[in-house]
């Protein structure tokens, strides 16, 4: 892999650095570690050795020390799931959140999950935070309550109408509680649903069960919002068929009256001689959007494909698409420097006020997500399969491919013996270009195969 071009504005250290490891003896075994990373950004560096020996007669048939490595290191990928850390692992991250969420739409037997999951009650759902002030926004009537009529990309939509009356303390504590309002929310669907089939609690347990995917995205203005999968299934999740009462409209009605039900908020108790006096009750905004999932080529613009899509897109995006860090904030004098909006850093600047009244919040701790403190994806225990067996696939397919050129037995006969430790991780920063350029050859190559597998299956009728 060569560069083709130089990148204009290059930096000659750079540049130097660059050229330096281009040069090295080892440079074609680092370019396939990083290769095999996917061209990671931040690599983490090992260091150690492993032996496989014959179970019965501990024959050494393999050995592997980190020893003949650039550098005497073993460069795995970082597995960060931050598209601002790590493109290239976020990319990863992105397509097993696919696979994850469509594994419960269409079903897929190889993750257990039958294809009749796609006659269950499903619907795509979308949760918004209440109005903290009027921001700029692009309407369906073109211009904004400001009087302009903003574009797109304009840095304004988003950001108040007036700062000094918008509710930046209300704004971080909704994100911050966003994780127990959901909570509180699922419980209460139950509830409904039961009631709407004319069931207990413990009858409804006895006959259907609530499973869900959902990812979680930043607004423009900094509030957090959820988009989820809802379905409805047998007792036994996705395996069994639901009750004959099930139906998109149960399950729209339910979401529908449990989401403004009044048990779903948090209440945050006030605190005395803080300015903080009143307290504050959270609930969810008054946009709510429920629509039903098809099968794909059903008749519905929303497919099972393009909802899958849909929630993987956002699944390695964080707060730092509103401006914001990627990363813990040690203090505020930093944010100007670092070209943080106006609006973000009031943002962030209610989460240091609000932690001495709020501690066991550790609002300031969480600051660079504008108190936000939850996980970005997460699906309850039947929706689908897990992240973690996703990998294990993975893995077990590449230790096959390694087995294969090795030509080692099947691993229940083999012994393997291991050390390893903690290196170091990252890139200089002309290995850091080539890196760069690594993943996105590998990009490329990704898109090009799709590209050809959908022509191919065009070709053939088959539904892309």
């Amino acid at each position: 892999m060569t560069l083709t071009a130089t990148p204009a504005g290059l930096a000659p250290a750079t540049l130097s650095d660059l050229l330096k490891v281009a040069g090295q003896p080892g440079y074609h075994r680092w370019q396939e570690q990083i290769h095999r990373t996917g061209g990671c950004a931040d690599p983490i560096h090992l260091s150690g050795w492993t032996v496989t020996e014959d179970r019965t007669t501990g024959e050494s048939l393999h050995r592997y020390t980190t020893e003949t490595e650039p550098g005497r290191r073993l460069r795995i990928a970082c597995g960060n799931r931050r598209a601002s850390r790590c493109p290239s692992c976020a990319r990863t991250y992105a397509g097993d959140t696919y696979h994850l969420i469509r594994a419960g739409l269409t079903g897929d037997e190889s993750k257990n999950i039958p294809s009749t999951v796609r006659d269950h009650p499903r619907v795509f759902a979308t949760f918004t935070a209440p109005s903290f002030g009027a921001v700029h926004n692009r309407p369906h009537t073109g211009r904004c309550h400001c009087g302009t009529q903003h574009p797109e990309t304009d840095p304004a939509l988003g950001t108040p109408l007036n700062p000094d009356t918008y509710d930046y303390a209300t704004a971080v504590l909704f994100n911050n509680h966003a994780g127990e309002l959901w909570a509180r929310f699922t419980r209460r669907l139950r509830r409904e649903i039961a009631a709407r089939a004319g069931l207990t609690q413990r009858e409804f347990k006895a006959v259907g069960r609530l499973s869900f995917g959902k990812v979680a995205e930043f607004q423009k203005r900094g509030a957090i919002h959820f988009h989820a999968v809802v379905r409805l299934d047998g007792p036994d999740g996705p395996q069994d068929e639901p009750p004959s009462w099930a139906s998109h409209q149960l399950l729209t009605d339910a979401i529908r009256a449990a989401a403004v039900h009044p048990y779903v908020k948090v209440a945050v108790p006030p605190k005395q001689n803080t300015g903080y006096d009143a307290g504050w009750e959270l609930r969810w905004g008054t946009e709510l959007d429920v629509r039903p999932i098809r099968a794909f080529g059903a008749g519905e613009d929303l497919t099972e494909q393009a909802v899958a899509s849909y929630v993987a897109k956002y699944a390695t995006k964080a707060a730092e698409t509103t401006g914001t860090l990627d990363r813990r904030i040690g203090n505020m004098e930093v944010l100007p420097l670092l070209g943080v909006p106006e609006h973000t850093r009031r943002l962030i600047q209610a989460c240091k006020d609000l932690d001495e009244a709020y501690p066991d919040r550790r609002l300031w701790a969480w600051a660079h997500m504008l108190g936000f403190r939850g996980h970005f994806s997460t699906k309850s225990r039947t929706y689908s399969t897990t992240l973690g067996a996703l990998r294990r696939i993975r893995a077990d397919y590449r230790a096959a491919q390694q087995r294969q050129e090795l030509e080692l037995p099947e691993p229940d006969t083999v012994l393997v013996l291991a050390d390893w430790q903690y290196a170091g991780h990252g890139h200089t920063p002309g290995e850091s270009l080539l890196a760069a350029t690594i993943a996105e050859e590998i990009r490329i190559n990704r898109e090009t195969a799709r590209e050809a597998l959908r022509d191919q299956r065009a070709q053939e009728g088959e539904t892309p």
